[in-house]
C-alpha cells in the first residue's frame, strides 16, 4: 500500500472510544495531543487533513449527568449541543501550538442527499481545506432525527471522504484491522492485510458494535469501505488507541487496507457522466477550446440555455454545432444562467443582485 504521506488528502475517523475514557467519561487529553502531532506532520509533508471525530454525545452526557445507559432521541441531542462545545475547543486547543487553524463543520444525511446542499458542504469545505484550515466535521446530532441521520461515523467518514475527492480514509479503531472472526472471542481468527473487494463471504464475517460508547462494527466499517473504494479512496482500519497512531501506521502497525481500482478524481468524472442530464448550455468556439486545456466553464463563454434545471443539476455541454462535448453539475439555475450568460465573472453580482461564483461548471465537476 502507498504510505500516508503519499496521500493528497487524507480523512481521518476518531470514534468516542478513543477520545473518552469509558470509565470516567473524561476526555483522553494526553491522546487527542499526539493525534495533534501526527496531524501537524501529516500537514508538514504537504498532505490536506479532514477529521471525521465522535465524541459530543460522550462528553456532554456526563455534564449533564445522565448516566451510562441508553439515551432518548432528546437526550442525546442535548448532550451533544453541550459536548460539541467542548469539542471543538479540544481540538482547537491542542492544534493551534502547531500553528492549524481548525474549523467545525456539522452535518446531517441530508446533507449529502441533496444536491445542492452537498455542493455546498463540498464548497466549504474546500475552501477550508484550501485556506489551510483542518476541518472537523461530526453529524450534527442536536438536530438531526433517525431520517436524517447517517447513524455511525464510519459511513459520515466514507461520504466526506468521498465528497472533498480523498486518496486516502482511516478508520482509527479499537481493533487493528478486519478478522475473519471476532479475535477476542476466536484464537484462530486471522486479520486480514489487504481487502481488494468486499465480497458476499467478507461481509458474513463482519460482527457488531463491541465498545458501549462507540455506535460502529464492523458491518458499518465494511459500508464506508464500500463507499470509499467505489470513489478511488483507499481505506484502512488500525488500532487507534495508542499514541502518535497515524505515525504507528505509517511505520507499519497492523492494519487492513481495502483497495480502489480507480482513483478519486476517474471516479468522480464517471459518476458525473452517467448523471441524465436535466437541461443543456451552448457553448462558443472559445470555451470548448478552454474545456479542453482543464479549464472550468465561465459564464462568458455560454451562448443558449435551455431546460429547467437547478443548482447542483447534471446539464449537456453543447458546442457551436450543437454536438454534445460532455456534461457537468450547474453553479446556477437555469434562470440565473439565462441572465447571465455571455457575461464576465465580474459582472455576475451586477445581474443578479447577489455575488456569484465565478466558474458556472467548475472543472471538478464537469466530464468530458
Amino acid at each position: 500500500m502507498a504510505t500516508l504521506t503519499d496521500a493528497g488528502r487524507l480523512v481521518i475517523k476518531i470514534g468516542s472510544a478513543l477520545l473518552v475514557d469509558r470509565t470516567t467519561g473524561a476526555l483522553r487529553a494526553a491522546w487527542l495531543g499526539s493525534l495533534a502531532q501526527d496531524v501537524a506532520w501529516l500537514k508538514g509533508q504537504g498532505v490536506d487533513v479532514v477529521l471525521v471525530s465522535s465524541g459530543s454525545i460522550a462528553l456532554g452526557r456526563e455534564v449533564l449527568g445522565l448516566g451510562r445507559g441508553p439515551l432518548a432521541l432528546e437526550q442525546s441531542q442535548a448532550a451533544a449541543a453541550v459536548g460539541q462545545i467542548r469539542l471543538a475547543r479540544a481540538y482547537e486547543e491542542v492544534l493551534a501550538p502547531h500553528g492549524i487553524t481548525t474549523a467545525q463543520v456539522l452535518v446531517t444525511l441530508e446533507d449529502s442527499a441533496n444536491r445542492r446542499r452537498y455542493l455546498n458542504s463540498r464548497a466549504t469545505l474546500e475552501t477550508l481545506i484550501g485556506l489551510g484550515a483542518v476541518p472537523i466535521v461530526n453529524e450534527n446530532d442536536t438536530v438531526a432525527t433517525d431520517e436524517i441521520r447517517f447513524g455511525d461515523n464510519d459511513r459520515l467518514a466514507a461520504q466526506i471522504a468521498v465528497t472533498v475527492g480523498a486518496d486516502q480514509l482511516i478508520l482509527l479503531s479499537d481493533v487493528d484491522g478486519f478478522y475473519s472472526a471476532n479475535p477476542s472471542c476466536d484464537p484462530d481468527a486471522k486479520r486480514f492485510e489487504v481487502i481488494d473487494r468486499v465480497t458476499p463471504q467478507i461481509e458474513a464475517m463482519a460482527g457488531d458494535a463491541g465498545s458501549g460508547l462507540s455506535k460502529g462494527g464492523m458491518k458499518t466499517k465494511l459500508m464506508a469501505a464500500k463507499t470509499a473504494v467505489s470513489a478511488g479512496c483507499a481505506m484502512a482500519i488500525t488500532e487507534g488507541s495508542v499514541m502518535r497512531p497515524l505515525l504507528a501506521l505509517a511505520a507499519g502497525a497492523n492494519a487492513t487496507w481495502f483497495t480502489p481500482h480507480t482513483d478519486p478524481q476517474a471516479a468522480r468524472k464517471r459518476w458525473i457522466a452517467a448523471m441524465k442530464p436535466i437541461g443543456t448550455v451552448t457553448l462558443d468556439a472559445g470555451a470548448v477550446m478552454a474545456l479542453g486545456r482543464g479549464n472550468s466553464l465561465l459564464p462568458a463563454g455560454i451562448t443558449a440555455v435551455t431546460g429547467p434545471f437547478e443548482r447542483g443539476d447534471a446539464i449537456a455541454l453543447l458546442g457551436p454545432n450543437g454536438a454534445t462535448i460532455g456534461s457537468g453539475l450547474s453553479r446556477y439555475n437555469a434562470e440565473e444562467a439565462t441572465r447571465i450568460k455571455g457575461h464576465k465573472s465580474t459582472e455576475i453580482e451586477a445581474l443578479l443582485g447577489y455575488p456569484g461564483r465565478a466558474a458556472f461548471v467548475h472543472r471538478d465537476d464537469m466530464a468530458l
